[in-house]
């Protein structure tokens, strides 16, 4: 740190360009933990005698614990763009170098870096600011997929604290239990009848107003927050549920949840569920949970191990966002589904586009052909609901019959004259 001090000094009177490399070990735990902390040492000793071998005199390298290393270039120039070109190649000649072979204990062992690179001058001289946006830049390419090299890049930093604010937020809002509120998206038939709704979740912000789930899902999935909020969804939507066995002409409803990767694949997911159901004695027909292809194919047998588990207490499930995933027809075969959803996206052109009409096609023969229903999500037209219906898919969900709303406003739709609804909620 001390050296680090003197060479931003003197880039600060001479506005010499440097750069700081932050270097970490691609799965080096996985070492440590499969051949030994000794085999491991020997790696970092290796490492930065290679280090060693490759920089100037006037360079700085360090060990700042663990698998972490830094160098620090100075005297690149006093031209940013020639400045950043040069780190560049410097980076890519140690990132060469070490990954070169290593010999340990009469074994070869292929080690990979990921190198995070933070330009400074005499405007940037915070050593705390320098080596936090190196090391930010570091797990960038750890998160780009290791054994590579990113520039930090101030808009990301932006970004990055953008997601720590909204982390926090969305911490906060889960535990008051009151800002994280369920919208319902009407799903209906042919006739215009409502049979149900998709649970939607709205995030009301006290201050912010409210934040759209684009921008707090990914959030709360990264965090593993996503656990905690998904079982909330489902508790809201077992509450719900009971309320509308009890109200006279609301007892046929069902409700959709989307349940993510992250969540379904927890080990005690069943019991979760059959729990809430039980807690609010529901009739579990009435739940349907939405997963995506990217969940249950991961793990096909222990997916249908849960499904089917699930399914004999009585919960049916649906395929969500179908056709634009994996979509492999030897998976689909074995997978215990009720429902097809096909997405928006194809849905969105079927009238102008003839692929996307293929496809939609497609999906609704081959769903007849394996019993399975469909429903069609993103519908926003009479022309798509025609085709669509035409075709055999008798089941709607999207703005054309309305855009996910309050309960109230949901509620309100039930016993509205058929005519009158679509007009209502293409309102």
């Amino acid at each position: 740190m001390d050296r680090l001090r003197l060479i931003i000094a003197q880039s600060a009177r001479t506005s010499q360009q440097g750069a700081l490399l932050f270097i970490d070990l691609d799965h080096f735990k996985l070492l440590n933990d499969t051949r030994g902390h000794h085999i491991g040492d020997q790696l970092l000793v290796q490492v930065a005698e290679r280090i060693s071998s490759i920089i100037r005199t006037t360079d700085l390298a360090a060990r700042l614990g663990g698998d972490e290393f830094v160098v620090v270039f100075d005297n690149l120039g006093t031209d940013p763009d020639k400045a950043a070109l040069e780190a560049k190649h410097r980076a890519e000649q140690l990132h060469e170098l070490i990954n070169l072979p290593y010999p340990l204990q009469q074994s070869v062992y292929h080690c990979t870096i990921s190198i995070g690179v933070n330009l400074f001058n005499a405007n940037n001289t915070s050593i705390d600011d320098l080596l936090r946006h190196a090391d930010v830049a570091m797990y960038q390419a750890k998160d780009g997929g290791r054994n590579t090299i990113r520039f930090f890049d101030p808009h990301m930093q932006s970004r990055l604290e953008k997601r720590a604010e909204i982390e926090a937020d969305l911490r906060s809002a889960h535990e008051s239990g009151t800002q994280l509120t369920p919208y319902y998206q009407a799903q209906v038939n042919h006739t215009g009848e409502v049979l149900g709704a998709e649970l939607l979740l709205r995030w009301i912000h006290p201050r912010k107003g409210t934040i759209a789930p684009g921008d707090f899902i990914p959030v709360a999935e990264q965090t593993g927050l996503i656990v905690a909020i998904g079982r909330q969804v489902i508790r809201m939507a077992c509450k719900q549920l009971q309320c509308w066995q009890q109200q006279p002409g609301f007892g046929h409803l069902t409700l959709a949840v989307n349940v993510s990767p992250i969540q379904f694949n927890q080990s005690s997911f069943v019991e979760d569920v059959i729990s809430c159901v039980l807690d609010y004695d529901v009739n579990p027909n009435h739940l349907k949970l939405e997963l995506t292809e990217s969940s249950l194919l991961k793990n096909v047998e222990h997916s249908i191990e849960k499904m089917q588990r699930l399914q004999e207490f009585g919960i049916s499930f649906a395929m969500d966002d179908f056709g634009i995933g994996y979509s492999s027809l030897s998976y689909l075969k074995k997978l215990p589904l009720d429902q097809l959803k096909i997405d928006r996206t194809f849905v969105r052109d079927i009238t102008i586009d003839p692929n996307d009409a293929i496809i939609v096609r497609t999906i609704i023969a081959m769903a007849a052909n394996m019993n399975l229903n469909v429903i069609a999500e993103g519908v926003e037209t009479e022309l798509q609901k025609q085709f669509l219906e035409q075709n055999g898919c008798l089941l709607f969900q999207g703005y054309y019959f309305g855009k996910p709303m309050p309960l109230d406003a949901f509620e309100e739709l039930i016993h509205m004259p058929q005519q009158l609804i679509r007009h209502s909620m293409s309102d």
